[in-house]
């Protein structure tokens, strides 16, 4: 396999690959595989005299807070779920001061009776969108709200990376700064991506509802692509909508779990891992903490 080499800020020597491993002194590790795949990962490792060409001699050092590439996730939204480093997140009994409780999830300004007023003819265009797109999911789920919340985090993920997309194009094409808009854009796709796979630790979607988000997602897809490069403010403004509708649902299954219509079952490990909640958090504060982050 041919040698492989790295260069971006810095200058990192070039390593060879052995049938399924790469190694470097420098500190950057790669498993690639026959198929193609690669994984990749990145920590601190104390530099060696030994020779990079032979990387069964290097010293194998695995830091204290390592965390695979894979298991490494963007951070939330919201700063109140900050308080944790990365790496302290993966040491499950420690600094439990500083994990979110659920008195303090209860706590959280969720902004649940805000309401934007439309106030010319694109709010009201986003709006009636909006509402519109909420009636074949009322239907279709039928208070089925684990399964909603998928389905809901599909769709939510889409408008960040569209806009995002577009905004670095325009960039490049204008030769001029974007104002930082780019990097928060696909932060906000990032993170709505992460209450998708949040959820699908919790209930598997059927094969039904995965055709269902496939068809929505092409179709919401394109819809939001065209909408924000000819209407970009009403494309924003449909996103805050979105995000209202959001926030009611997840008021909606907060009280089916209340009412015993959803089990109450402990949260799952990414959830605490992501949001930094307390070790025998639930799934309701699963939800409340989705919730805020909407």
């Amino acid at each position: 396999m041919k040698s492989l080499s790295l260069s971006k800020s810095i200058l990192i020597t070039p390593f060879k690959s052995h049938f399924g491993q790469v190694n470097s002194h420098l500190g950057i590790q790669a498993r690639i595989s026959i198929f193609g795949g690669i994984n990749t990962m990145i920590y601190a490792r104390p530099a060696s005299t030994t020779s990079a060409n032979n990387p069964s001699e290097l010293p194998k050092v695995e830091p204290p807070n390592y965390i695979p590439l894979h298991l490494m996730h963007p951070t939330p939204i919201r700063s109140e779920f900050h308080r944790l480093e990365r790496g302290q997140i993966q040491k499950t009994d420690t600094n439990k001061e500083n994990r979110v409780s659920s008195f303090e999830l209860e706590r959280l300004d969720v902004g649940l009776n805000v309401h934007k007023s439309p106030v010319n003819l694109g709010d009201w265009i986003a709006l009636l969108v909006v509402k519109g797109l909420r009636i074949p999911a009322d239907i279709f789920f039928q208070g089925k709200y684990l399964h909603r919340a998928v389905t809901l985090e599909t769709v939510a993920a889409v408008p960040g990376m569209v806009a995002g997309a577009l905004r670095h194009l325009t960039s490049l094409r204008q030769m001029r700064h974007d104002g930082g808009w780019i990097s928060i854009l696909l932060h906000e796709a990032e993170n709505e991506r992460m209450h998708l796979m949040i959820w699908m630790k919790a209930t598997k979607p059927t094969l039904l509802e995965r055709m269902v988000v496939t068809m929505v997602q092409g179709v919401f897809y394109n819809f939001y692509f065209v909408l924000y490069a000819l209407f970009p403010r009403i494309a924003h403004r449909t996103v805050g909508y979105l995000e209202e509708e959001a926030v009611i649902s997840y008021t909606q299954m907060l009280h089916q779990i209340d009412t015993g219509v959803i089990k109450n079952s402990p949260a799952p490990v990414i959830a605490i891992e992501y949001y930094g909640l307390t070790t025998d958090a639930t799934i309701r504060d699963v939800v409340l903490a989705i919730r805020a982050d909407e």
